[in-house]
């Protein structure tokens, strides 16, 4: 029985939720809970027990000195509350973990019970996937749910999706399952450049989510990151002239692809969005960031390309990245990340 003690009665809360791993890509869905955390100081108050659902030989405990003594960090899930002041104030709970090694039914009613016991309204759960994305251009998100209902009402993708899933679609599932309204978000990560951190499309998550839920979230230095890594990304392709012309090739899809979008309602939707980030007591504005390292260029891009302009599709899509063969947690992970599914589905 879960016993939360300490935790205040919560307003409106909305569990947040990102697990490194298979549907991490570049570690932007972690990142974003991370920030989240960060930035509104969050108080863990609860962690998942390591040896119900971790292998230890793939995750593996560190050790560390705290003024000379040894200790150990098991590799875990861990939630904690952060409140967001203003005029309608309310909480968020935060899931922030690994993708467990096992017994994944048992860890997602154990969430579910977290969630069930703090009177969560909704569960978001962020992803990220390798995509055929060029990295001078928005990071695509996708929106996605298995509620039929959830999907007309607050305009998201109904997931369609069939095949190899991660922990995000399992717990968007059981979230489904409980009577829970769930949603998964997706960002594509480019699949050349998957190292992560990758700021930019960690900021799109973000973004994202502000207009989901309606908050507001402090961006700090997010912003100047993402302007940062795509500075240095567009030097390294200058530098290689395979990677510069599949760049341009994947520009010229992707723009292609976008045109329809260029309509009046399109325009006047990214324009409120632009006015209430510039809102002064919304904080800092959220700047999109348009503005060897790279993976083959020829490796693992054999599944379905995704609908450019429907991150939901792409969230249905599996990963475009091959065999793990990324560092740890890069491209096994990517393209988990892709979970394939937008993963999450």
């Amino acid at each position: 029985m879960i016993e939360l003690e300490g935790v205040p009665e919560l307003i409106d809360p909305v569990m947040v939720a990102a697990f490194e791993g298979w549907n991490d890509a570049g570690d932007a869905a972690s990142g974003a809970v991370a920030h989240l955390d960060r930035e509104w100081k969050g108080e863990v108050f609860a962690a998942l027990d390591a040896e119900d659902y971790y292998d230890f030989q793939v995750n593996r405990p560190t050790v560390w000195l705290d003024n000379g003594v040894r200790k150990i960090t098991w590799p875990t899930t861990r939630l904690s509350v952060v409140r967001i002041g203003g005029a309608k104030p309310r909480d968020l709970v935060l899931v922030r973990g690994i993708e467990p090694s096992m017994r994944w039914r048992s860890f997602c009613n154990e969430i579910l019970g977290f969630a069930h016991e703090l009177g969560v309204e909704m569960v978001v759960i962020l992803g990220a996937l390798l995509g055929d994305t060029p990295h001078t251009r928005p990071v695509p998100v996708s929106g996605v749910t298995s509620d039929a209902d959830l999907a007309r009402t607050m305009d998201l993708e109904e997931t369609k999706y069939e095949g190899p899933t991660g922990i995000v679609g399992i717990l968007q599932e059981a979230c489904t399952h409980a009577g829970v309204p769930a949603v998964s978000l997706w960002a594509a990560v480019p699949h050349y450049v998957s190292q992560p951190p990758n700021p930019k499309a960690t900021l799109a998550l973000l973004n994202r989510l502000e207009d989901l839920i309606d908050i507001r979230i402090p961006l700090g230095e997010l912003p100047e990151d993402a302007r940062a890594w795509q500075l240095g990304v567009d030097q390294l392709a200058a530098e290689d002239s395979e990677v510069a012309e599949y760049v341009q090739t994947l520009e010229e899809a992707r723009d292609t692809a976008d045109l329809p979008e260029a309509s009046g309602d399109a325009i006047a939707r990214e324009f409120e969005r632009y006015l209430r980030r510039r809102d002064p007591a919304a904080g800092p504005a959220a700047d999109p960031g348009d503005g060897s390292y790279f993976r083959d260029l020829s490796g693992g891009r054999a599944q379905p390309k995704p609908k450019p302009d429907d991150a939901a599709d792409q969230d249905d899509a599996p990963p475009q990245g091959g065999p793990a063969d990324g560092p740890a947690g890069g491209e096994a992970e990517g393209d988990g990340a892709g979970d394939g599914e937008t993963p999450g589905t």
